[in-house]
């Protein structure tokens, strides 16, 4: 058994490279071999998201607070709230993040396939 204390690492921000907004990720956490999961705590500000992405074996999303949007390629915008859980098929392109007006924070959870566990793309404009 291995207990990470709360708080026992800092916070980091998410790289301007793969986030539009300010990000802020919490708590990363990684499996060890032979699990392949991993996740952290990401909290978007208002009108913060992600850039376009895919995971190659899916992704779990449980928003713990807030109000959030997410949109899968080709999709419409839908919203996320508190105890939502949101679940990205592999190779499924998206995108996730905080509403205009409000901040939204979300468990993050990935599996790593050969050692990959996120793809990322283009940022999505402020028009899409």
């Amino acid at each position: 058994m291995n207990i990470k204390q709360a708080g026992s690492a800092p916070s980091a921000r998410g790289p301007a490279d793969y986030f539009s907004g300010v990000v802020r990720i919490d708590a990363p956490f990684q499996g060890q071999p032979p699990a392949r999961i991993g996740g952290a705590t990401v909290t978007f500000e208002p009108g913060a998201r992600t850039a376009w992405h895919t995971h190659p074996l899916g992704q779990t999303l449980i928003v713990t607070s807030g109000f959030g949007r997410v949109q899968r390629e080709g999709g419409p915008i839908e919203e996320i709230r508190p105890g939502d859980i949101v679940w990205f098929e592999p190779g499924e392109k998206h995108w996730h993040g905080a509403s205009p007006g409000a901040a939204m924070t979300h468990i993050a959870i990935a599996e790593a396939l050969d050692g990959k566990v996120v793809d990322w793309m283009e940022h999505v404009s402020d028009e899409q």
